[in-house]
């Protein structure tokens, strides 16, 4: 619904390592890569123990970004630093393939293949022995690989070759059949979501529901997104809520798909909810802003404002330039001061006030809450 952003540099080396990680997160997310690869670098010359939090993340920035050269020597260091894992090889072997090096390939997409990463990762390794001319396990992982991803019209296209390669020309046609089939549908699909999107803004609902609900697909998270997405665009919030769950719990890994989740319950006032999701999410993610001001937000809602304090905090940090998020930790800040006050905790005020004025310079509340708190202390002494 929303993508999973960040500016300002924060007042120790900390706090701006953490600044440059959440940009570097953002920008990924939103495919700028070069701007990601910088942050990444940025808190790597603070850091440079980062290494899965920075430089792996900068080594997919480069990957994506088709600085092949520069990506592997990042992905080679991770390795060499943090220790081989499914990820890691995964790229590597991407890269493998990017060099026609077939036999490294499928050396580090076996690795890979152990606990895959990514969905297309049968993929790749059967079109690594393809291309190596191993014709039996070329057919074996790509059969696997349409298993995994049947909407995949690359796959059966890859597959038909093989079949064909071995002389099995009625299953080579089948394969072929089955690519152009599954590139109809994604055609057909394209306009069913058109023609959903018309008739939540034309209305009736319960017809728009009954167009809308032929996208539902129970087993495809992307499609439920798309479709959850298109609901929410339109405000149709209820609507949108199971396609999201659904999302959610095919794809638990996904911070994505527990936000959409997560700021939906949100958006319907369900707190509790959105609570519980973002929880563990923050705690998997956390250098992650949306998720980190969202569960803040939620958290306030709930009275939970000492909770929130430390949450709103790290957003703050992640992207000081967020003035949704400012707002709800300057109010906090306010408000613990006060109660601080009341409990004679004239110190803990001070700290609150303190943070309130450094966001709000110019805001007579803050200035005021410090100045009662200052002269309540110096009172006692």
């Amino acid at each position: 619904m929303l993508a999973l952003v960040v500016a300002g540099i924060a007042a120790t080396a900390q706090d701006s390592s953490e600044t440059h990680l959440g940009r570097g997160y953002q920008a990924l997310k939103q495919e700028r890569y070069d701007e990601a690869a910088a942050e990444f670098r940025a808190a790597l010359k603070i850091d440079p123990a980062l290494v899965m939090r920075a430089r792996f993340p900068l080594a997919v920035a480069l990957f994506e970004s088709k600085q092949t050269t520069e990506a592997r020597k990042e992905f080679e260091v991770v390795r060499r630093e943090a220790g081989s894992s499914p990820a890691v090889a995964y790229y590597l072997g991407r890269l493998d393939l990017l060099d026609e090096n077939f036999a490294s390939a499928i050396r580090n997409l076996n690795e890979a293949a152990a606990r895959p990463p990514f969905p297309d990762t049968a993929y790749h390794l059967g079109f690594a022995y393809l291309k190596q001319g191993d014709l039996p396990n070329a057919e074996k992982w790509l059969v696997r690989a349409e298993q995994a991803n049947p909407e995949d019209s690359a796959i059966p296209y890859q597959l038909a070759t093989v079949y064909r390669k071995e002389g099995r020309e009625a299953d080579a046609k089948q394969a072929f059949a089955r690519s152009a089939m599954i590139r109809r549908t994604e055609a057909d699909e394209a306009l069913l979501r058109h023609e959903c999107a018309q008739k939540l803004e034309e209305g009736p609902r319960d017809e728009a529901h009954t167009v809308c609900g032929r996208l539902y697909d129970a087993n495809n998270a992307l499609k439920l997104t798309a479709l959850g997405t298109i609901y929410g665009q339109h405000g149709d919030l209820e609507a949108a809520l199971p396609p999201f769950e659904r999302a959610a719990e095919l794809e638990p890994q996904s911070p994505q798909m527990q936000y959409n989740l997560a700021f939906t319950y949100y958006e319907l006032k369900r707190y509790a909810e959105a609570r519980e999701h973002l929880g563990k999410a923050v705690e998997r993610w956390p250098d992650i802003f949306q998720l980190n001001s969202l569960y803040g937000a939620v958290l306030l809602r709930l009275g939970e404002i000492r909770g929130a304090w430390p949450v709103l905090q790290h957003a703050h940090e992640l992207d000081p330039s967020d003035t949704r998020t400012a707002d709800l930790l300057y109010g906090t800040a306010l408000t613990l001061g006060q109660e601080s006050i009341a409990a004679a905790k004239y110190s803990e005020a001070r700290r609150y006030f303190n943070e309130a004025v450094k966001l709000r310079p110019n805001a007579p509340e803050a200035r005021q809450g410090l100045a009662e708190a200052g002269a309540k202390a110096a009172t006692i002494n």
